[in-house]
């Protein structure tokens, strides 16, 4: 018997175009409050650390668990220029990086 697990996810900027303000806000709480940040992220202008990748899939996938659907989370492994550092690494909850969900 073969499993599929589906795993709904979107880029970073399809994320920051459909999310509102508010939501782009809490994201950019977890890069100390920099939205263009972001979006220099979400052009591929620069590119995140492993560890705020992390932080940063975990809140999308919080604010998108609120947003009723509209919103997917961001899968870390798009915010990296290698992401093959992601194989075989398990999260950690975003509580330990000092950041209460």
């Amino acid at each position: 018997m073969l499993l599929w697990s589906l795993v709904v996810s979107m880029e970073l900027s399809s994320f920051l175009r459909i999310a509102s303000k508010r939501e782009r806000a809490e994201v950019a709480a977890v890069c100390n409050d920099s939205i263009p940040y972001l979006y220099q992220l979400a052009g591929m202008h620069r590119y995140a650390s492993a560890l705020m990748a992390t932080r940063i899939e975990q809140i999308t996938r919080q604010v998108a668990a609120r947003s009723r659907g509209r919103l997917q989370a961001v899968p870390r492994e798009s915010l990296v220029k290698h992401p093959e550092i992601f194989t075989g690494v398990y999260e950690v909850p975003l509580g330990d990086y000092g950041v209460t969900p």
